[in-house]
C-alpha cells in the first residue's frame, strides 16, 4: 500500500540547512533585530550560494515558526517569535515516541526544583495571589477530573512562572501539555483514594507555604514529595488492574 505522506522532490538539504544555520547566528548574535528587513531573496541566495527555491522553502519554514513574516511586496521581516510555538513542535515530536511519559516528567521535575526555588526569592505578590487562586481551584475541584488537571497544570505553571526565569518557563510550557492524559488518568484513580485526595491538597500547600515563607532551603524537599505522590499512583495503578 502506497503511503500518503510523501517526501517533497528536489530539495537540497544541504542548501536548506545552511540557510537555517546562516539566518539561526543572525539571529543569535543580533545582527538581525525584530522589525528589520532581510535582504532580498536573490541577494540571499547569492550570498548563501543556494537556489532561490530552497532560500523561500527556509523562510516559509521560519514564517510557520513565528521567526519571520512574508510580506509580498514588502519583503521578509523579522519577528520576535511566539515560544509556544516550541511547545506546540516538541509535543508534536516526543507524542510520536513511545514510553516517554517517564523521560518528560523527570524532565519537568528538574526544571520545576529550580523554578521553585528561585521562586521563594523572586515571587510577587501577584505571583501569590495566582498561586492562591489556583490552589483554592485544587480544593473545589478535586472530584472533577478535567477541571483538576487544569487547576493543577494552572498552579504549577504560575509556581514556574514566579520564578521570573523566561527561559525555565518556555520550557517547562513545553514538556507539561505532555503530560495531561497521564495527569487525568491519576486523578481518575486518585478519586477511589481518598487518601490520595488528601496528599495532593496538602502537597500544594505545602509547596505554596514554601513560597510565602520564601524557604527556599526547604524547597526542593517539599518538591520531591509532592512528586512521589506519583509513585503512589503508579502503584495504587497497578495493584488495582491486577485484581481479577
Amino acid at each position: 500500500m502506497k503511503s500518503a505522506i510523501t517526501r517533497p522532490e528536489g530539495r537540497s538539504n544541504g542548501g536548506f540547512n545552511k540557510v537555517f544555520a546562516f539566518l539561526r547566528n543572525q539571529f543569535l548574535t543580533g545582527a538581525i533585530q525584530p522589525g528589520e528587513l532581510l535582504a532580498p531573496e536573490r541577494e540571499l541566495s547569492l550570498q548563501l550560494g543556494v537556489s532561490r527555491p530552497v532560500l523561500r522553502e527556509a523562510l516559509r519554514a521560519l514564517s510557520m515558526m513565528g521567526v519571520v513574516e512574508i510580506m509580498h511586496g514588502v519583503g521578509t521581516i523579522v519577528r520576535c517569535p511566539d515560544v509556544s510555538v516550541l511547545s506546540e513542535f516538541f509535543a508534536f515530536a516526543m507524542a510520536q515516541q513511545s514510553e516517554m511519559a517517564d523521560d518528560v516528567m523527570e524532565a519537568r521535575m528538574a526544571i520545576e526544583y529550580h523554578a521553585a526555588r528561585l521562586a521563594c526569592t523572586r515571587a510577587t505578590l501577584a505571583d501569590l495571589e495566582r498561586l492562591r487562586a489556583a490552589l483554592d481551584k485544587i480544593r473545589v475541584t478535586i472530584d472533577d477530573t478535567p477541571a483538576a488537571a487544569a487547576a493543577d497544570y494552572e498552579f504549577h505553571d504560575a509556581l514556574v512562572g514566579a520564578g521570573h526565569s523566561p527561559t525555565l518557563l518556555c520550557m517547562y510550557r513545553a514538556v507539561a501539555p505532555l503530560l495531561h492524559r497521564t495527569l487525568r488518568g491519576r486523578l481518575r484513580l486518585m478519586r477511589r483514594y481518598a487518601e490520595l485526595k488528601t496528599a495532593v491538597i496538602q502537597g500544594h500547600v505545602c509547596l505554596f507555604e514554601a513560597v510565602v515563607a520564601r524557604d527556599e532551603a526547604s524547597m526542593e524537599t517539599i518538591m520531591r514529595k509532592h512528586f512521589a505522590i506519583g509513585d503512589e499512583y503508579r502503584r495504587h495503578a497497578v495493584s488495582a488492574e491486577a485484581v481479577p
